[in-house]
């Protein structure tokens, strides 16, 4: 195939650029049967140039929508590059999400084709098929349980990327064609909102939202075709697919795909990447994870640890930042470093890191602290859907705990008279899928999109978001009200894996507390509390002491703040269940739908309020299976303390 690339403005002609530059260095390595296989550029060329075709092979043409359903594989990528070499667009829809869930998408994006992992995407897929009326081309990844699967619409991968390199022998032209058919003003994605006040929406994003917003965050932070990524969040996530496929492209540089869900952290700790990225939630389990294991350590290592942690706390953003720390003090971290630092980054996986971000919601700040403490260059950017996740970057020695850092390069950021922030760049979506409603809603006549989001801007330019527009609010004598930054402040403890704020129009705050079930089995144990299990656990007096004293820290720091001071918690229970996206009570990027959860569990919001000691409820929930039960029980109701009292 012979190439001549002067514009890597589109994922297709990227592409075939990085097989003439860096043919040999790899672009994908999975994790298979416990080894490492790798695909290079050239390789990947090949492999694409040959799906590409099969897939035209079936129908599939200019315009039209590719459904992708499955754990991050490089063959989805695959797939998802194949689509837009034809000039397609990709729908990645979430794996974990159950097949009634599917169908409001696939519709609305009007999906013909689609691509699945395994079995249990296809099992899904034809449990709805009946309900999709275009549906009607499903091409499988794997194998495996699938050899009396008859239907003619289902097909395998192998057996497309067969007929396409039969096809490529036929038309040696017409890969390279239609890959430089490709405009960046063309749609390449179609990404599907969280949904958490209605319906998603389908965000359309062309080559050029990502591609700009992926080089230009490339040259930020220094990233070349030399780093590498675990790719192992959804890949229906905007998050993921900037980090893991646009500035992937854009850079060139290698993504690792995991065994399974169950072996990230152990393909983590064998890759070591240089960049990484994570939700807050992921970076709270890994300091639940070590907070365990020193709980479980011997007296000397648990007094090593914590005077480290102490030092850190004193001088590790400082010497990371490049800012003057004595003599003394460098030497002593130095000695942590080799000692309990170096050894805990290690175990994390995280040894090699040149840059971590993190994003999706907010992260409380004492979690932010304690990783770039330990010598880890974590910073936030800040983003949605609709912006490509790219709005605002920390610049390296300007990492404030409170902002998520200056507009990044080629956007404007401004605030409404409402404090509403308001975006304007190379990364603003096209529009909402067939929603020109919605759009002109969202993008207003000077092309600012309206995030929803309230925020403020300090005196060096840097974006402080409060919370959700909709989510602030003010208490019964007019203060501010802001329940996800009460939330990230609590998110922080360990033994607290979920908790939902209560106090718009109220004349106290309140909350409800899921536990980590990980983090406070642990410890029970250890006590000798014996449990049956979650509800059982969540319902002990202990458990409910421990989780007052986190409160209690909660509340302190929330008193020396002058934005929220007044917000102190004054009552709290346990939940006797886990929120769960099964249930709708989260999304499926695990963010808390208030609304929905407010009118569910009304009965415990009353009794809150109400003073009352304790309230009897029953809770209809969906069992893994998909069986519909029912979970009733009375649960406690505590008050938390407040400096010089009880909070009434």
């Amino acid at each position: 195939m012979s190439i001549a690339i002067n514009h890597t403005d589109t994922f297709p002609k990227i592409l075939l650029h990085h097989a003439k530059t860096i043919p040999s260095h790899p672009a994908y390595r999975e994790k298979y049967l416990g080894i490492w296989q790798e695909t290079t550029w050239a390789q990947n060329l090949v492999q694409v140039s040959s799906f590409t075709c099969g897939l035209s092979n079936l129908g599939f043409t200019r315009g039209m929508n590719l459904a992708i359903i499955g754990d991050n594989r490089p063959r989805l990528y695959q797939a998802m590059l194949a689509a837009q070499c034809l000039g397609g667009i990709a729908v990645p829809l979430y794996q974990d999400a159950v097949a009634t869930e599917m169908v409001h998408v696939l519709n609305d994006a009007q999906i013909g084709f689609a691509i699945v992992e395994n079995q249990e995407q296809v099992d899904k897929l034809l449990e709805i098929k009946d309900q999709v009326p275009n549906l009607h081309t499903i091409i499988y990844e794997d194998n495996k349980g699938l050899a009396d699967y008859v239907d003619s619409f289902l097909h395998s991968f192998d057996q497309i990327q067969r007929s396409g390199e039969v096809f490529n022998v036929d038309h040696p032209d017409f890969f390279l064609t239609e890959a430089l058919q490709t405009e960046p003003t063309d749609l390449s994605i179609i990404l599907y909102t969280s949904g958490t006040t209605g319906k998603p929406k389908g965000v359309s994003h062309t080559h050029q939202n990502f591609m700009r917003a992926a080089k230009e965050a490339c040259a930020f932070d220094h990233l070349t075709y030399k780093d590498n990524i675990l790719a192992y969040l959804p890949m229906a996530w905007v998050g993921d697919h900037l980090f893991s496929y646009a500035q992937a492209m854009a850079a060139g540089f290698t993504v690792n795909c995991p065994e399974s869900k169950e072996t990230v952290m152990s393909d983590l700790r064998e890759i070591g990447p240089s960049y990484y990225f994570a939700p807050p939630r992921v970076f709270e389990g890994l300091l639940t994870q070590v907070m365990i294991r020193i709980e479980d350590a011997g007296y000397l290592k648990r007094k090593l640890f914590h005077a480290a942690m102490a030092h850190a706390k004193k001088v590790g953003t400082k010497i990371l930042d490049g800012n003057f720390v004595s003599l003394t003090s460098r030497l002593l971290y130095g000695f942590y470093n080799l000692t309990i630092y170096g050894p805990l980054r290690n175990v994390l996986g995280i040894s090699r890191l040149r840059v971590a971000y993190t994003a999706g919601e907010a992260i409380g700040p004492d979690l932010f602290r304690f990783y770039r403490s330990i010598g880890v260059n974590l910073k936030q950017f800040y983003g949605q859907t609709e912006t490509c996740a790219y709005v605002c970057l920390q610049p390296d020695g300007q990492v404030k705990y409170d902002t998520v850092g200056p507009a990044a390069p080629g956007i404007e950021i401004k605030l409404a008279d409402s404090g509403e922030v308001l975006v304007r760049g190379i990364s603003v979506m096209a529009g909402y899928y067939n929603r020109p409603d919605a759009t002109i809603e969202s993008i207003d006549s000077d092309g600012y999109f309206h995030t929803g989001d309230a925020g403020v801007i300090d005196h060096d330019g840097h974006l402080r978001i409060i919370d959700r527009a909709k989510d602030v609010g003010k208490m019964a004598d007019g203060k501010l009200f802001a329940p996800k930054y009460i939330e990230n402040k609590l998110k922080f403890f360990p033994f607290i894996k979920e908790a939902v704020v209560f106090g718009d129009q109220r004349h106290a705050v309140m909350v409800f507390i899921n536990i980590d079930f990980e983090a406070m089995a642990n410890w029970a144990e250890r006590r000798n509390i014996s449990f049956a299990g979650y509800v059982d656990l969540a319902s002990q007096a202990a458990v409910y002491d421990i989780i007052g004293e986190c409160i209690d820290q909660v509340n302190a720091d929330l008193s020396e703040d002058d934005m929220l001071s007044h917000a102190q918690i004054a009552r709290f229970l346990i939940l006797n269940k886990e929120l769960d996206p099964d249930d709708d009570e989260l999304t499926r990027t695990r963010k808390v739908r208030r609304g929905f959860i407010s009118e569910k569990y009304a009965v415990l919001v009353d009794a809150l309020y109400d003073n009352k000691d304790e309230q009897f409820i029953e809770i209809k929930v969906k069992f893994e299976d998909g069986r519909d039960g029912q979970i009733s029980g009375n649960v406690a109701i505590r008050n938390a303390k407040k400096i010089g009292g009880l909070v009434r």
